[in-house]
């Protein structure tokens, strides 16, 4: 085999090799990337079925359900425009209360209540995800003045 043909070959094996692993590093990237949701993003199926995402907002009042027995517990997120019914299984952080801020990460099922596998609670009166703060935001000129029928 001539030296050029050999080169030839080695650049081309490289090339691959180099496709090959920017190809698994994108593919591990797109497989850990969670996205940001509203409940109005939410309502408006602008979230995706089937795959996970965080939805944030505040924890409706009165909303929490906690059965007798057991860790599932049954609340509802709202950015004060729409609200979004979650399920978790598990213990809740002690910051977790009814009207503060929450995050949650899950998937959303075909019934439309979303099935979280962790749930954030912001820490200090301060804090709230940026997104979580700008949903909040967005949506609380429209549940002020609702729109007319």
């Amino acid at each position: 085999m001539k030296a050029r043909s050999r080169r030839g070959l080695a650049i081309l094996a490289g090339l691959s090799a180099l496709g090959i692993a920017s190809a698994l590093v994108l593919n591990a990237f797109q497989s850990n990337l969670v996205f940001f949701f509203s409940p109005s993003q939410v309502a408006a199926k602008e979230a995706p079925l089937g795959r996970g995402f965080r939805i944030g907002g505040l924890v409706e009042e009165g909303s929490i359900q906690r059965p007798a027995q057991g860790l599932t517990v049954h609340f509802v997120v709202t950015d004060l425009a729409k609200r979004v019914p979650v399920v978790y299984t598990g213990l809740l952080p002690d910051l977790f209360r009814e009207g503060k801020g929450v995050v949650a990460q899950g998937r959303l099922g075909m019934d439309g209540v979303f099935h979280a596998d962790q749930v954030l609670a912001k820490h200090d009166e301060n804090y709230m995800p940026p997104e979580a703060a700008d949903a909040l935001r967005k949506a609380r000129p429209v549940a002020q003045n609702p729109p007319e029928p």
